[in-house]
């Protein structure tokens, strides 16, 4: 979050700032998808389904500690 205010403080390229936002939103998205793919399989293959409690419990990304 702090590069993003960087590159507005700095008036850097509106593209710059777009794509650092993108690249932000994408790796919290993949980080989301990476902790429902067991899930996900656990449901359609048979396998035990693990807890919502369980997926709550994992630690937060370096981004939500900073907010």
């Amino acid at each position: 979050m702090e590069d993003i205010i960087d590159l507005i403080a700095t008036d850097a390229k509106a593209s710059e700032v777009t794509d650092k936002i993108k690249d932000m939103l994408y790796a919290k998205s993949a980080e989301r998808i990476e902790a429902s793919k067991p899930i996900v399989a656990s449901s359609l293959f048979g396998g035990e389904e693990e807890s919502e409690e369980s997926i709550e419990t994992e630690e937060p990304t370096e981004q939500e500690q900073e907010e």
